[in-house]
This record gives structure tokens, C-alpha cells and sequence, in this order.
């Protein structure tokens, strides 16, 4: 019985994992249609969030049937706690690359952008960030959910240095007023991605806790 109860705790936790990737996928999509303003990418990404949105669900409904099933020991108990929080910053995650998404197909139209760097610059972080917390939660590393955790500041000085620059940008040139007040949404959309990674990071330090 305790075997069969273990396997499928095993298979939950394999389950988060396959989450993560999907959550990463789509926001690594999203990033790459804004860039390209490529607006059959950013179609996928939103129409992929029915699989994030299922498996997120599908999560739960294991993690609440160990519950009741068999009473968690303290570790078990600490790991489903854990993947519970999870997928519910996972989930959010997806929901974050859909908003970017649609911001992409907006932005697609808008022939004049802001020349700041630093979208970009807080998007290839974000997703740093995201990669290796989902990295240390494969494999238990607890280092490496401590050096996520820090950089999230990093990720805030950004979004700050990115909304000044836009600020500036569109005060400069009226043209880029359009496409920079997108921009600010998805500067501020990139930034709760940064945040959700540091979430998934103190869980996973909670579930390997000694």
C-alpha cells in the first residue's frame, strides 16, 4: 500500500515538473514573439494555456487524493504542501505569457517602438531565474533556490530602470507613446514572473528542508 502511496507521490512530482517546462516554454514563446512581433507564436502561446490550466488541475486533484488517502507522514506532507503553491505560481506563470501574448499581437501593429534595451534585459533574466528554480526543484538544490531568491532584486531594479526609460522615451517622442504604454504593461508582467520564480524557490527550499 505504502509503495503504491509513494509511486503516485513520485508521479505527482513528475508531474510538477512537466508543468514547469510547459509554464517555461511559454514564456520563453512569449518573449520570442514580442521580439519577432510574430503573432502565429503568440496565437500558440495563448491557445497552449488550456494544457497549463488542465495540468495545473490534474496536480491538485492527485496532491489532495495523497491527503486523504493515506495519512503524509511530516516529509511527504511538506512535499505536497509544496507542489500545491507550486503550480499555482506555475499556473500563473502561463497566465503571465499570455498576457505578454497579447500584447505581442498589439505591439505587431504598431510600426514605432521604444529603442530601450531593457524588455529584453528583464525578460532574459526572468526566465534565468525561472529555468534554474525549476532546475532546483528537479533536483533538490537548495543553493540554487538561494541564488534565485537574490536575484529578484535584480529583476526589480530593472523593471524600475525599464519604466524610467520608457517614461522618458515617450516624453521624448509622442510617436512611441502608444507602443511604450504596451510596453509598461509587459515590463510589469515580466516583473511578477521574477517574483513567482522566488515564490516556487522558498517552496522548494521548504519541501527539501531537513
Amino acid at each position: 500500500m505504502r509503495t503504491a502511496y509513494h509511486q503516485t507521490l513520485e508521479n505527482t512530482r513528475l508531474d510538477v515538473v512537466r508543468l514547469g517546462a510547459l509554464a517555461e516554454d511559454a514564456i520563453h514563446s512569449a518573449a520570442q514573439a514580442l521580439e519577432r512581433r510574430d503573432v502565429t507564436l503568440a496565437g500558440r502561446v495563448i491557445a497552449g494555456d488550456d494544457e497549463i490550466d488542465e495540468m495545473r488541475r490534474s496536480v491538485e486533484a492527485s496532491c489532495i487524493e495523497l491527503i486523504w488517502k493515506q495519512q503524509p507522514v511530516a516529509g511527504e506532507l511538506r512535499s505536497i504542501a509544496g507542489m500545491l503553491q507550486i503550480v499555482t505560481d506555475l499556473e500563473r506563470i502561463g497566465d503571465y505569457a499570455v498576457d505578454i501574448s497579447k500584447n505581442a499581437i498589439k505591439l505587431a501593429d504598431l510600426s514605432i517602438r521604444p529603442a530601450t534595451v531593457e524588455t529584453g534585459r528583464i525578460a532574459s533574466l526572468a526566465q534565468a531565474m525561472l529555468s534554474d528554480v525549476l532546475r532546483a526543484y528537479r533536483e533538490g538544490d537548495s543553493d540554487l533556490c538561494d541564488a534565485v531568491i537574490e536575484r529578484d532584486d535584480e529583476v526589480d531594479e530593472l523593471y524600475r530602470d525599464g519604466i524610467g526609460a520608457l517614461q522618458r522615451e515617450m516624453q521624448q517622442d509622442p510617436h512611441v507613446v502608444p507602443a511604450g504604454t504596451l510596453l509598461l504593461f509587459v515590463i510589469s508582467i515580466i516583473e511578477r514572473v521574477g517574483d513567482r520564480a522566488q515564490n516556487i524557490a522558498w517552496h522548494t527550499k521548504d519541501i527539501y528542508a531537513r
